[in-house]
């Protein structure tokens, strides 16, 4: 004869029910709270550019007046018209200075940073790890202590109010050369080791192996280093005297005058300067997310 055991899932009490409620809000907190915060900072930083956007299209009687509006009352291109026609604000040619300047210094901090952290990454010599900490070092002190001993080399060297003062001081940053030498020292040392087996010498090897493999690290430091030289405002003010050697952000400064601030041109004339940077991040922005996890590689 058999027997059927009926089994049944025990009813949960009305003390644990009433736990269980209690429990579902504390578990929404930290994402609300979480929400709240990315809120915030999204606000914080779409809202000036919003600002920005919007005073370039007022007038100049809307734009300096006290009454705050979001949006311009009756917009229109006059800031735009002007600051493009005024032949007292060269605006296109502060925009080719900058971007010869950034493309320059693009280029010599990617050459000269590859070629360090590839001999301190893949190559055994004396002092190498003493080297590698003074150029870590210097990451560690701020910028602005290295401003005077630069000016008077580059017044040393006659390089005032040129290209080259804005290019060359600060074409050796220690940032590059930790960056790829991180990426270096994870590329193993089998495929160097088939290259020399195949006639590579260590020119070839970098050239022909270990630059293609750093591509997305490169191209990384190449979009940082561009930026980085397209938003510097302090050390074209030192070394630049002319207006028409001026950069895009040391030549907007001239436009807040000496006893007022056209706040309608400053906006425009910040609105045109942000455009190839957001060109550059909307297209590069696949290389510097692949590139900085590669980066992050440890040797």
């Amino acid at each position: 004869m058999s027997q059927t055991v009926a089994t049944s899932r025990p009813t949960p009490t009305r003390d644990q029910g009433e736990r269980s409620d209690a429990a579902t809000p504390r578990r929404r907190r930290p994402r609300i709270a979480l929400g709240l915060t990315l809120g915030a900072l999204t606000a914080a930083f779409v809202v000036p550019l919003l600002l920005m956007l919007s005073t370039s299209f007022k007038s100049p009687q809307e734009a300096n007046s006290l009454t705050f509006r979001l949006f311009p009352e009756n917009p229109t291109l006059s800031a735009y018209s002007e600051i493009l026609n005024n032949p007292e604000i060269p605006i296109l040619r502060w925009l080719g200075n900058s971007l010869l300047v950034a493309v320059l210094h693009c280029v010599l901090v990617v050459v000269l940073a590859a070629l360090a952290a590839y001999a301190l990454a893949k190559m055994d010599f004396r002092f190498k790890k003493a080297i590698f900490a003074a150029i870590v070092a210097t990451m560690f002190a701020p910028g602005v202590i290295f401003l005077i001993p630069h000016f008077l080399i580059v017044n040393q060297l006659g390089w005032l109010n040129t290209y080259a003062s804005l290019v060359v001081p600060s074409a050796a940053g220690a940032f590059g050369v930790f960056f790829l030498r991180q990426f270096f020292l994870g590329v193993h040392p089998s495929i160097e080791e088939a290259a020399r087996m195949d006639g590579c010498n260590r020119w070839a090897t970098f050239r022909r192996i270990a630059v293609p493999l750093a591509m997305p690290a490169i191209a990384t430091l190449a979009v940082l280093a561009f930026l980085s030289s397209w938003n510097d405002f302090l050390w074209p003010v030192f070394v630049l005297f002319s207006s028409e050697m001026q950069t895009l952000p040391a030549g907007l400064a001239q436009l807040q005058g000496e006893n007022a601030a056209r706040f309608d041109l400053m906006m425009a004339g910040a609105v045109i300067a942000s455009l190839p940077v957001l060109l550059v991040y909307v297209f590069a922005q696949r290389y510097i997310i692949d590139g900085v996890a590669a980066g992050g590689v440890k040797g």
